[in-house]
């Protein structure tokens, strides 16, 4: 019998109605009563936006937060997400967030901090990024986690392959990405010039998800407003993962669903869904 792949269930994919760039970004869902609606349809992990950890701090505290996640039996936790961490000039606005970020992944146990950069027009010189860069994952280091950049095909970092060299020319062990088949797809990245591009040791997370062969909208809005479950869209996820098994990613497997129709759904609902939509899109050789 082949294993269950270890799923995790990205912020939004479990936060109800509430979509990026909301303010603020809470989830209308208590807590309590998301981690038991995440462990209860499958789920090994789940993540938490920023804001969404904000509110956790200040109502139950961290600490009990943890003791939640620990009952419910959730083995991997994912906190996000970073920006403006490049400008010091900006330092007032990001360091706050960063300090919580921080704090989270120590006391939730957070196998990475994601961050991301400012939406616009791909850049093709990055390396401003790089010293920022290794000052971000040097402090991570310090606080048990590390940091992991997520390209995306309407920001400063575009796509994987660009990610990927940069990633190289930062050269730490605890500096990684975040490969999300959305924006590899959107990006216009085969999955050859994606193996090719890759090493297995610069993968700290993946998250899946799928889309019509169109753009909707702009291309934030469609990323925002039109993902479809895993197997229901024209992108090929199996070939994706295998596409992952192959350069040797071992998991767990982030799922991130971002949709007007996802937000609608009761929690419960949506996340079996999601669940059962991609965990059918696995190979039946896919390791754990």
């Amino acid at each position: 019998m082949t294993p269950t792949p270890g799923l995790v269930a990205s912020c939004w994919t479990s936060a109800g109605n509430v979509a990026p760039l909301t303010k603020p970004e809470t989830s209308p869902v208590p807590i309590a009563e998301r981690l038991a609606a995440i462990a209860s349809t499958g789920w090994a992990g789940f993540g938490l936006a920023h804001d969404d950890l904000a509110a956790a701090r200040a109502t139950l505290g961290l600490p009990a937060l943890r003791s939640l996640i620990d009952d419910a039996g959730l083995r991997h936790v994912e906190v996000e997400l970073l920006t403006d961490w490049w400008d010091e000039g900006l330092a007032p606005r990001w360091r706050p967030q960063f300090d919580l970020l921080l704090e989270a992944a120590e006391v939730l146990g957070a196998r990475f901090i994601k961050v991301g950069t400012t939406i616009g027009e791909p850049l093709d010189d990055l390396d401003f990024l790089v010293e920022p860069l290794r000052r971000l994952t040097a402090e991570a280091a310090s606080r048990g986690t590390r940091i992991a950049l997520e390209p995306m095909p309407f920001s400063m970092v575009g796509n994987v392959p660009t990610a990927a060299d940069l990633m190289r020319k930062v050269d730490m062990p605890g500096c990684g990405l975040v490969v999300d088949y959305w924006h590899v797809f959107r990006a216009g990245t085969t999955l050859e010039q994606l193996s090719a591009s890759l090493q297995a040791d610069q993968i700290f997370g993946v998250e899946l998800n799928d889309a019509a062969a169109e753009v909707r909208g702009t291309l934030f809005e469609d990323t925002r407003d039109n993902r479809r479950l895993c197997g229901e869209g024209d992108q090929d996820v199996t070939g994706f993962i295998r596409a992952l098994n192959t350069l040797g990613f071992q998991g767990p497997w982030g799922v991130e669903i971002l949709s007007a129709e996802h937000r609608a759904l009761p929690l419960g609902e949506a996340l079996q869904a999601a669940y059962a939509t991609t965990l059918a899109c696995f190979p039946a050789e896919s390791p754990e």
